[in-house]
């Protein structure tokens, strides 16, 4: 089920489940979120902003309107993104930056992959818990650029994969999916000219993963004005 997290008369946040796909492709031509939405309303249009991978839960916003739509899109790249990650092995430093190009995988183009040509991609990372007993980090990232499959790639690489991503790290028996949640998207409205804060509680399965996942979350996080938006305690 989808969750409606904000509207109004321009904008619709709505909190995706894992395993919805956000447009139609050739793969999955019905019953995506854009379907979905439609038949909440078949007579607004609706213009999706970001992409969310199947798997991904959390966050998506859509304009209703096109003038609302193209001004949100002009700020699209300063628009705050924050995930939530559950990855494998201790992270250490516990905070820091992740400065490495992406591009596609010459081997299989669904793929993305570090290469020296690729598109300047940068990632900041936070260790708000460590498990001993489980070999796992929760993370708090927070996208400065947006590529496809940054994060995911960013902490493989970095010797962290994402627990559950099969594509960039290995497949997990108790975990479906890979644990990568968009907690919270912070910006400015294009309209109204308010700040918003819109977020998506951490998923059941993930509170499964990681035992009190949600409570350190919120404990970490911290709602002040915009700007500058600071959702997480980087500096």
């Amino acid at each position: 089920m989808t969750e409606i997290l904000f509207e109004d008369e321009w904008l619709l946040a709505v909190d995706k489940p894992a395993g919805l796909v956000v447009h139609p492709t050739y793969k999955n031509v019905s019953a995506t979120l854009l379907d979905t939405l439609r038949d909440r309303d078949a007579n607004s249009r609706f213009f999706l902003l970001g992409r969310l991978d199947r798997l991904t839960s959390g966050v998506v916003i859509a304009a209703k309107t096109h003038n609302a739509y193209v001004a949100l899109q002009r700020t699209w790249p300063d628009v705050e993104k924050e995930y939530l990650a559950v990855v494998h092995g201790l992270v250490q430093p516990s905070r820091g930056e992740i400065d490495l190009p992406l591009g596609t995988d010459p081997v299989d183009r669904r793929r993305r992959v570090v290469r020296p040509d690729g598109a300047p991609s940068v990632t900041r990372f936070e260790r708000l818990a460590h498990s001993d007993a489980a070999g796992l980090s929760l993370l708090c990232c927070r996208l400065l650029t947006g590529r496809r499959h940054q994060i995911r790639v960013h902490l493989a690489a970095r010797g962290w994969p994402i627990v559950g991503d099969a594509v960039y790290g290995r497949a997990f028996p108790r975990f479906a999916r890979h644990a990568l949640h968009a907690r919270r998207i912070g910006l400015v409205h294009p309209m109204s000219g308010a700040a918003l804060w819109l977020e998506a509680p951490v998923p059941e399965d993930i509170v499964s993963l990681y035992p009190n996942s949600d409570t350190v979350v919120w404990r970490c996080a911290s709602k002040s004005a915009l700007p500058p938006l600071n959702p997480c305690t980087f500096s």
